[in-house]
């Protein structure tokens, strides 16, 4: 039943403050960030915590705050790294060489590179240089991150050749020149995009495989990153607090991960088959969450709450949009967008007063889609959204302050 862990998750946090209501209630209520922030640490502390903060064995740690405010945790060492680690370890299509030993470059948010440097001059007992070196950007021997510029669209020649260098060096590293890209579908996609322009295409080389887990990831980006990389392209689903739940194989069908793990998949509103995530995790030791309202928002192969049929990872509940038909979700526009035409990269939808909206876009090739395209797609999103909508192309949509693209802008749920 809803609201009643099992006893062995009862037997994790019998002793933490925070949960100490709900035990003697027999009721664990929904889980909210501002619960787990509030009067943060004494209300996670026990005298096993304590310990392990003394002897190391857990740590402070900071989530990267692209999603949501940043937030202070307790893990760990290295527990977001062991997760994925685990994951990779015993993927179907990428086991083999990460088992080899190769190395992984990570292209991803300014705020995860500046996250790394910050965590590297902490141990050192300094502060963080404005622009990491490549040193401070290495995560652990076989990782080192990418990206020092917040807008990927603004990277020049000079960054796109020294990115590439360090690809090349990571390759370099494997005897059999096998390395792992992890990234951002979006940053991958622009890096794409400029090495063909610029002609450093042969200059880039080819990954073993590419893993995307830092945002929504749109069908049209990972249908371009498809047709440009002979590879696997995995898509990863988790969080700092939480590690990595779902993964999907090259064919981009999900299986749960969810070792010291449960699932809750609660409807987001009455009658909608879009669910939000609840999860249920011990797999933390020192910060065991209950009943932890994720943000993150779902859809399964036939409507139902099963978290073992999980299609797709449709946005985040605080960004769904309302509209007469029901609430509709990041995923929803993307899949539309994606149905009318493949060449539409970035794509925002500004709402405005009253009943209209706008929807702006770049495209790969950076010319507007055809007078056809653009019809059958704003027809679709008055049918979607329940407004009268234009389309207009622009040859750049800048990012967002966290390093990621907003979907929506002008009002939500």
């Amino acid at each position: 039943m809803k609201g009643q862990p099992t006893d062995e998750v009862i037997r994790h946090v019998r002793d933490i403050p925070i949960y100490q209501k709900a035990l003697a209630e027999g009721y664990f209520p929904l889980l909210e960030k501002p619960e787990i922030v509030r009067g943060f640490p004494d209300n996670w502390m026990t005298p096993r915590l304590a310990a392990a903060l003394a002897s190391g064995e857990a740590e402070f740690v900071l989530s990267t705050g692209t999603n949501h405010a940043r937030m202070q945790i307790i893990r760990p060492p290295y527990f977001l790294l062991r997760s994925y680690y685990e994951l990779w370890s015993g993927h179907p299509d990428i086991a083999g060489t990460w088992r080899s030993g190769c190395r992984r470059v990570s292209l991803t948010t300014v705020l995860a590179t500046e996250h790394v440097a910050r965590v590297n001059a902490a141990r050192r007992g300094t502060e963080p240089d404005p622009v990491p070196s490549p040193d401070d950007r290495r995560l652990d021997e076989r990782t080192r991150y990418l990206n020092l510029r917040l807008d990927p669209a603004t990277w020049d020649r000079g960054e796109v050749l020294r990115m590439l260098d360090e690809i090349e060096q990571a390759r370099r590293e494997h005897p059999e020149g096998h390395y792992h890209l992890d990234c951002s579908g979006y940053h991958l996609a622009h890096l794409v995009r400029k090495a063909l322009a610029w002609n450093l295409w042969d200059a880039f080389p080819p990954p073993a495989s590419i893993i995307h887990a830092y945002e929504y990831t749109p069908v049209n980006v990972r249908r371009y990153l498809r047709r440009h990389f002979d590879c696997p392209v995995i898509d990863l689903f988790g969080s700092t607090e939480l590690g990595y739940l779902y993964f999907s194989d090259r064919e981009g069908r999900y299986r749960p991960h969810l070792d010291g793990m449960s699932v809750e998949l609660l409807p987001v509103a009455r009658g909608s088959t879009i669910h939000e995530l609840v999860v249920t995790s011990v797999r933390n030791p020192y910060m065991p969450l209950v009943r932890y309202r994720t943000g993150d928002c779902v859809r399964t192969s036939d409507g139902e709450p099963d978290p073992e049929s999980v299609v797709q990872f449709c946005g985040r509940r605080k960004e769904l949009l309302s509209t007469p038909g029901g609430p509709v979700a990041q995923g929803d526009l993307d899949r539309l967008v994606g149905d009318a035409s493949d060449a539409v990269f970035v794509h925002r939808l500004d709402l405005h007063g009253g009943e209209e909206a706008t929807l702006l876009y770049t495209t790969f090739t950076g010319e507007p889609v055809g007078t056809g395209e653009s019809e059958e797609l704003r027809r679709a999103l008055d049918e979607l959204t329940g407004r009268r909508c234009r389309i207009e192309h622009r040859s750049h949509i800048p990012i967002g302050r966290s390093g990621k693209y907003a979907w929506l802008t002008g009002g939500g749920a």
